[in-house]
């Protein structure tokens, strides 16, 4: 057991995520047999398909408690009782259908990661048979006659260690719970204190002084407040508890890009950046992928750069964006599936097939990740040529309907707005992605001696060059006026060539 708590997990947060997917799986599960037998999902609290997590700070239990398929007391001795025994791969393996199970545990050792906060763990299941085991490796099963029966699921009680006291706050779980489990299909539930104003009768002293200090009134002010008089009474802050729903946002890359809105997009990028504001972003690409790494993904170039984009652009390890496997978060702490360059993008990729080592916190083939950056990058780049595509600025308007033309002049200018925040990232790119230097030099943008202020592709330079000419002359500086003062500039402009003018050079971070 010790070789599990100490080697396999380097970060104890992730027990809840395991515990949360574990639950998850057997909703999942349930459900499914619901499909062929209907009495199976049951009736009232029973039948609702939710997890919950309950605290008991005096006790230092924590409780995550799921009304998923359960457990018979063989299942506790075969499955939880060995290390490394799965359930979840019995389970798929049983059924032998091509249904939409989609269940997270491969590896059974996720359980145990609970040892990482807890001395003493209970599982009650849903034959009220109990088990519970200690790090030690030892376990005992026993018939449940103390706790309240569950009707059909499974609840497991930590009993928290000292130093993990930290997850006995209702403010760490609904963290951990945004960061790892946001996008799990069924709903998490947090037992949360809340503070609510209520209603009480007024203290006894404080009518007391009120009546004391009446001054005398006529018999028909008397009578008027006899008729109206009401008991007395105040508003007091009060604390109770209530089931609060942690799991709101929906996981939108799952959905066909058809019937996701735009305001869904902008909705999902601002929580997914942490940003509220009204800017929605540049533009997105959603899509899914096939072959011998399945994969959905979604893709955001942001409103703006982040103010230290290229501070630390070879230091930076954390990612913009999310890995999850099965809606589960694994990293964003990686650089493995998007080159440097395009490190601004934001997004989420998630993979029902991306093959993970037991302990789900390091990737265990890197070739599947290598198909799989190479699909995004191909993806992102297709994303921001079709961004300058739809410019208006940058291609003719004349042979577009006016409807066509009404809907592209909300897309005016939006490539020029691209380039001025992340140019620089695509001159990176060109330096460093020989694979995709050819797509990336479409994309690079400049002005010139005849661009009149605009930007200029280098395709549009090529159609204007004068017969004969062979060379592409360009000049760099550190800004703009400096290359204007160009001698070489205004040779050149004299004999009717176009020179692009670049004022900030070329330099790699």
């Amino acid at each position: 057991m010790d070789i599990i708590i100490n080697s396999l997990y380097s970060n104890k947060d992730i027990f809840l995520r395991e515990l949360i997917s574990n639950a998850s799986d057997a909703l999942d599960k349930i459900r499914f047999l619901t499909l062929t037998d209907k009495e199976a999902l049951g009736e009232g609290d029973t039948a609702k398909l939710e997890i919950q997590i309950k605290l008991d700070k005096e006790n230092k239990i924590l409780s995550i408690r799921d009304r998923g398929v359960g457990m018979t007391k063989e299942d506790l001795i075969k499955n939880l009782g060995t290390i490394a025994k799965s359930g979840t791969s019995a389970f798929v393996e049983k059924m032998q259908t091509g249904g939409d199970l989609n269940l997270i545990g491969q590896f059974g050792v996720g359980f145990y990661s609970v040892y990482l906060v807890a001395d003493y763990v209970e599982v009650v299941s849903k034959h009220n048979d109990e088990w519970e085991s200690k790090a030690d490796g030892s376990f005992a099963i026993s018939e449940d006659t103390w706790n309240e029966p569950l009707g059909r699921g499974t609840e497991i009680k930590l009993h928290l260690r000292d130093e993990a006291k930290e997850y006995l706050e209702e403010g760490k779980l609904k963290d951990l719970v945004k960061k790892y489990s946001e996008f799990i299909n069924f709903p998490i539930y947090l037992w949360a204190t809340k503070e609510v104003d209520v209603e009480v009768p007024a203290d006894e002293e404080e009518s007391s002084e009120e009546e004391e200090s009446t001054t005398e009134r006529t018999e028909e002010e008397e009578t008027e407040d006899d008729e109206e008089k009401k008991p007395k009474t105040k508003t007091v802050k009060e604390t109770t508890t209530e089931w609060e729903l942690l799991n709101d946002m929906k996981a939108v890359w799952l959905r066909s890009p058809k019937e996701v809105t735009e305001e869904e997009y902008a909705k999902f990028y601002h929580s997914l950046a942490k940003d509220f504001g009204d800017d929605k972003p540049m533009t997105w690409s959603h899509f899914s992928a096939e072959g011998d790494v399945e994969f959905k993904a979604l893709l955001f170039v942001p409103p703006k750069a982040p103010h230290d984009l290229y501070e630390s652009y070879y230091n930076a390890n954390k990612s913009n964006l999310k890995l999850y496997v099965r809606r589960v978060f694994i990293s964003d702490e990686f650089d493995d599936l998007l080159p440097k360059y395009l490190s601004f993008l934001m997004g989420i990729v998630d993979s029902d097939t991306l093959p993970l080592n037991v302990s789900r916190e390091m990737l265990q083939q890197h070739s599947s990740l290598k198909t799989i950056k190479k699909k995004l990058i191909r993806k992102a780049l297709d994303m921001i040529r079709k961004l300058a595509e739809e410019d208006p600025d940058e291609y003719s308007n004349k042979e577009k309907t006016d409807d066509e033309k009404s809907a592209m002049e909300e897309k005016k200018g939006q490539y020029a707005k691209f380039w001025n925040e992340f140019g620089k990232s695509v001159k990176l790119g060109i330096i460093e992605d020989a694979t995709n230097r050819n797509r990336l030099a479409k994309l690079l943008r400049f002005e010139s001696s005849k661009s009149d202020g605009k930007l200029v592709s280098l395709d549009e330079y090529i159609s204007r060059m004068k017969s004969g000419q062979k060379d592409i002359f360009y000049l760099t500086g550190s800004s703009k006026e400096q290359l204007e003062k160009s001698p070489f500039l205004e040779q050149l402009t004299k004999k009717n060539y176009e020179v692009s003018t670049s004022p900030t050079p070329w330099t790699s971070t």
